[in-house]
């Protein structure tokens, strides 16, 4: 796609990314198909062609608008046009470029910009656990709509105390550990059972997602870069990987390259830090044997039939689609079909089910019919934010699959004894 710079975007970082990644724009429309905002809406503007000719516009010259703003702020950021595009365009890069020099240009109402500020520092404040905990304590006098945003407490289990030669990190999350803060327990405890020792930096914090998505830089790289701090001594000393359990988190830690590509003090660690990071699914696919060893057969059959969500960080941000799904079969479980639009959001997208409410709800009862259509006891995912709002209008329970690898290995082990 042929683009003119504006002056006073030319020779600037933003404008010359924007330009190579339109120029790679064939127009053809086979993203539109495959995008869940264009198939609710059917306005041409809200999809990622129609997205793209407004970033454009605005590289262009063009003046910004709260309509482009609108449109913009109504992408999911879920990439799955990303998975379809035969240019091979960087849309998810693009969408950063144009909705930053948007939010810079266009003025949000007074309670927006309160909305957005709440979520990017009340969720990443350590006071945020506590008053989680308090929320959960009186869950059942709540009213309905706060009540099916706030999960059932649960406990995280022992995390275990042996070390091995083998280390990974584990980023702590400033929501999951929350929410859910058997994710983080569970994971130890398989990685545990495959000797490696799962550590934590103290002084890591939010990965920077919220801030990011909120079009809010400059906290979204200083958080960045306080993880960067926090996990360096480890890395010199070694550590074999950082594991991610959060896939949202995942795809962001593995962007930390992009992000800080031109800071000069910034831009090799960041590189190191992106290429050191896997998803927990890419760690154990290669320790299928030895897990498999580990599980009893009965066991697997008595947890029932599950049915897996890949979340759009997992399948079009970190592009390992169908990763975790193989790995569970080959180990054993009872896992139902990939249902009917898997490849398709489900409406949660960070703070986009607060966002952007009505447009998340629709998704997520689209999603929930195919998924329950599956006649499976438990859904399965890989991403707090999917679990969560998957969660509070799903019969059945929503978990994340790494508890219930943990469950099946745990119970092997006492029938086992």
């Amino acid at each position: 796609m042929q683009t003119q710079l504006a002056p006073q975007f030319q020779f600037t970082a933003q404008g010359l990314l924007g330009e190579s990644i339109l120029r790679k724009c064939v127009h053809c429309g086979f993203c539109t198909a495959t995008c869940p905002t264009y198939q609710l809406l059917g306005d041409e503007l809200d999809g990622p062609r129609g997205r793209i000719y407004l970033i454009k516009e605005v590289l262009e010259g063009a003046v910004p608008t709260p309509k482009t703003q609108l449109h913009l702020d109504r992408c999911l950021t879920c990439r799955n046009c990303e998975s379809t595009c035969p240019s091979g365009v960087d849309y998810g890069h693009l969408l950063d470029v144009g909705r930053d020099i948007v939010e810079k240009a266009v003025p949000r109402t007074r309670m927006a910009q309160l909305t957005r500020w709440l979520l990017t520092r009340g969720l990443t404040s350590r006071l945020f656990k506590p008053a989680y905990q308090l929320a959960q304590t009186v869950r059942p006098l709540l009213p309905k709509l706060l009540r099916s945003k706030i999960t059932p407490h649960k406990k995280p289990g022992r995390w275990p105390q042996k070390q091995h030669p083998k280390q990974a990190l584990l980023l702590e999350g400033c929501v999951q550990e929350a929410m859910m803060p058997n994710v983080n327990a569970a994971t130890a405890r398989v990685l545990n059972a495959l000797s490696v020792q799962t550590i934590m930096a103290p002084k890591a914090q939010c990965c920077g997602a919220l801030a990011h998505h909120l079009n809010d830089a400059h906290r979204a790289h200083a958080q960045i870069k306080a993880n960067i701090d926090a996990w360096w001594p480890w890395i010199e000393k070694g550590v074999a990987y950082l594991v991610m359990n959060a896939s949202g988190c995942g795809v962001m830690v593995k962007d930390y390259g992009h992000l800080l590509r031109d800071d000069p003090l910034y831009a090799e660690k960041a590189k190191k830090v992106s290429a050191l990071t896997l998803d927990i699914a890419e760690v154990l696919e290669h320790e299928r044997e030895a897990l498999k060893e580990r599980l009893n057969p009965k066991v697997l059959e008595a947890l029932g039939q599950a049915v897996f969500h890949p979340p759009c960080t997992l399948q079009h941000g970190q592009k390992i689609k169908g990763r975790v799904e193989d790995m569970l079969s080959s180990l054993g479980f009872q896992l139902s079909l990939p249902p009917k639009d898997a490849h398709l959001c489900c409406g949660s997208a960070g703070t986009y089910s607060v966002t952007q409410a009505t447009l998340s709800n629709a998704l997520k009862r689209q999603k929930l019919q195919h998924l329950l259509d599956t006649q499976s006891q438990v859904i399965l995912s890989a991403n707090v934010g999917c679990i969560s709002h998957l969660q509070s209008e799903s019969p059945v329970p929503v978990e994340h699959w790494i508890e219930w690898l943990d469950a099946a290995l745990t119970k092997s082990l006492a029938v086992a004894a």
